[in-house]
């Protein structure tokens, strides 16, 4: 989708949001304040959290991997088996099944070109675009360096140079495919600044951050699961940012899914957070202030900020 479709979509979103969860979030915050709205994809609850933190939405299954809100209102959201779209009143509008040569399905996203990105791992691990008729129209067979089928790949996105990037797990590195499958850069997680490969520094999320004047090229976030980071990469893979439990307090507790917001702050899951009050979610300014915090009791494998204080999130997100 492009961005002015997309803004579209969030904004009548962001209104249909307030109006389901009512006047707490129609009033206003207190100065300073930051509340969001949110989509989870989690194993006990997939759906929007409004802004006080109360279900506004939920998808007729639960047990997602992957997902967003799409432009209009429709959810796009990965399940091990399939890939769904639903409209707002839970009605399948698209579908995407499993295919009998692989095991589970890790990806969904939907492209501007009308395709949906889907990743299958598996003895056959590959990234789809699959179109709305349900062609395949790309295949890129993936190199995961594992057998280990759930620990092949997560979060694959489409870059705006057209190729694909996509964190493997067990092979320690993002790898940026071309349409015609071959990896043109990589991005090692197992490396001395990590501690090598015993740290466990897995990369689950993998997001390509805009161009400026200092770094045309943009820079790479990866979210690392069980080594609890999420570090930020410029073009040669050298770590220029990253974030750890020693910067907040020892609140990480496997940073799955991961997002960069438009005002250069950094959100991230909790997803091992099992306690029912634990932090789930946070965001943290460039200089790791944590600003916000996400407690309630539905755990986060991933999700998409929709609002902040009633207002939709600016761009197509960086998740």
């Amino acid at each position: 989708m492009n961005v002015r479709t997309l803004l579209s979509g969030l904004l009548v979103f962001a209104v249909a949001c307030l109006a389901w969860v009512g006047p707490a979030s129609a009033d206003g915050h207190a100065a300073g304040e930051v509340k969001h709205s949110v989509f989870i994809a989690g194993p006990s609850f997939t759906g929007i959290l409004g802004e006080d933190g109360e279900p506004a939405w939920t998808a007729p299954r639960k047990g997602a991997r992957d997902g967003f809100v799409l432009g209009g209102g429709n959810v796009l959201i990965a399940y091990a088996d399939e890939v769904v779209e639903f409209d707002k009143d839970k009605n399948k509008v698209w579908t995407y099944k499993l295919d009998k040569s692989n095991g589970e399905i890790s990806t969904a996203v939907r492209l501007e070109n009308g395709n949906t990105l889907v990743t299958e791992l598996g003895e056959n691990a590959r990234l789809l675009e699959v179109s709305k008729d349900g062609a395949i129209k790309v295949e890129v067979k993936l190199q995961p360096d594992t057998d280990n089928v759930h620990m092949q790949t997560r979060m694959a996105r489409k870059l705006a140079n057209g190729n694909y990037l996509v964190p493997h797990l067990f092979a320690y590195a993002v790898k940026e495919y071309t349409p015609e499958g071959e990896v043109v850069a990589t991005f090692h997680t197992d490396t001395e600044h990590f501690g090598g490969r015993d740290t466990k520094h897995w990369p689950f999320t993998a997001i390509r951050t805009p161009g400026g004047p200092n770094r045309p090229f943009g820079t790479t976030v990866v979210g690392c699961t069980y080594g609890n980071r999420v570090v930020e990469f410029d073009q040669d893979g050298e770590v220029i940012w990253e974030l750890t439990n020693d910067d907040v307090g020892g609140i990480i507790k496997d940073a799955c899914g991961v997002q960069r917001l438009p005002n250069g702050n950094t959100v991230v899951a909790c997803y091992g957070q099992t306690e029912k009050t634990g932090v789930k979610l946070f965001e943290v300014t460039p200089e790791k202030e944590i600003v916000w915090k996400y407690s309630g009791p539905h755990r986060v494998h991933h999700f998409q900020v929709l609002t902040t204080n009633g207002e939709p999130v600016d761009g197509a997100p960086m998740k």
